[in-house]
C-alpha cells in the first residue's frame, strides 16, 4: 500500500509553537523531506526526534520529488517541512503536492504557524479579505511592474521582504500607490519581534535612516472604495488614455487593463465604454 505525504507546519520562530499532532507525525513517518536539513535538525533535536532527513528545495525539487514519489509508492510515509511555517505555500513543496495529486498519493496537512495570518492579525488593518503576494522580484523593473498591477487592489496585501531590499520596496510601493497605511512586522514570534503600524512615507523615512534587521512581513491597506462622483469625473480622462493606447497599437482589452491599472477605474467599465466609442 502506498505511503502518505504529510505537510507539517513548523514554528516560524518560537519552537514552543509546534503542535502535539505535528510532533507525533514527525516521529511516526519513515523519513522527513526538509528545505534545509540543518535548520530542521535543530527542531528535531530539540524534541528528541530521530528520523532520516532528505533535502528538498527549489534547485533539486525535480529529481528529489521523483525520489520521494518512488518511496511513497514503496509504502514509506514522508513528512514535508520548510524552514518555517507551512510547506507548499510560497515554497517548492507545491510542486510535490501537485505530483501526488496527479498520481493518486494521499496528502494530509498538519496545520501550523503562518507568518501571513500572524502579521494580518497584528496589523490593525481591515483583514477580512486579503491577497498574499509573497516575495517581490529582486529586479527593479519587474518589482515595479508587479506593484503597478496592484494599484487598484482593494483587499489588504501581504508581502514577505528581506532586510536589504526593504527600503527600495517601500519606496517603490509609495511611488506606485501613493501614501497608504502599512503594518510592518519583523522577527515574528522571536526574541526581537516587533510590529510597526505607520504609513508608507513614514516607513520610507524610518528605514532610510536606519538599517533594517530581520525578516519582514508587510501588510498594506488596499485601494479605497471608488467614489461614484469622482469616477464619473475621471472617466473622460480615462477614455482619452484608452484611445491613446489603442491608437498606439494595443488591443482594446489590453488597453482597458492598463488604463484600469493607471486610473483605478473598473476594467470592464472602460472596455464597455471603449466598445461604445467604436460603434458611435
Amino acid at each position: 500500500m502506498p505511503g502518505t505525504l504529510y505537510l507539517v507546519g513548523t514554528p516560524i520562530g518560537n519552537l514552543g509553537d509546534i503542535s502535539p499532532r505535528a510532533l507525533e507525525t514527525l516521529g511516526g513517518v519513515a523519513f522527513i523531506a526538509a528545505e534545509d536539513t540543518r535548520v530542521s535538525l535543530k527542531l528535531l533535536n530539540h524534541y528528541g526526534i530521530k528520523k532520516p532527513l532528505l533535502s528538498y528545495f527549489a534547485h533539486n525539487r525535480r529529481e528529489r520529488g521523483e525520489e520521494i514519489l518512488r518511496r511513497l509508492q514503496a509504502g514509506e510515509s514522508c513528512a514535508l517541512v520548510t524552514d518555517a511555517g507551512m510547506p507548499a505555500v510560497s515554497d517548492p513543496g507545491e510542486e510535490l503536492v501537485a505530483l501526488c495529486a496527479e498520481r493518486g498519493f494521499d496528502v494530509i496537512c498538519i496545520p501550523g504557524p503562518s507568518a501571513v495570518v500572524t502579521a494580518l492579525a497584528l496589523s490593525g488593518l481591515p483583514a477580512g479579505r486579503f491577497t498574499f503576494e509573497g516575495f517581490l522580484s529582486t529586479a527593479a523593473k519587474s518589482r515595479r511592474t508587479h506593484l503597478q498591477s496592484l494599484c487598484a487592489e482593494r483587499r489588504a496585501m501581504v508581502f514577505y521582504e528581506a532586510p536589504h531590499k526593504l527600503p527600495h520596496t517601500l519606496q517603490d510601493m509609495l511611488n506606485a500607490w501613493g501614501d497608504r497605511r502599512v503594518s510592518i512586522s519583523r522577527e515574528l514570534t522571536k526574541r526581537y519581534e516587533e510590529t510597526i503600524r505607520t504609513t508608507l512615507s513614514e516607513a520610507v523615512d524610518k528605514y532610510t535612516a536606519e538599517k533594517p534587521r530581520g525578516e519582514f512581513v508587510l501588510v498594506i491597506e488596499g485601494a479605497p472604495e471608488p467614489d461614484p462622483v469622482e469616477d464619473g469625473a475621471a472617466l473622460p480622462q480615462a477614455l482619452e488614455r484608452l484611445r491613446q493606447l489603442t491608437d498606439g497599437g494595443l488591443s482594446l482589452k489590453d488597453a482597458a487593463r492598463q488604463t484600469a491599472e493607471e486610473t483605478g477605474l473598473a476594467k470592464n467599465l472602460l472596455y464597455t465604454e471603449g466598445l461604445k466609442g467604436r460603434t458611435s
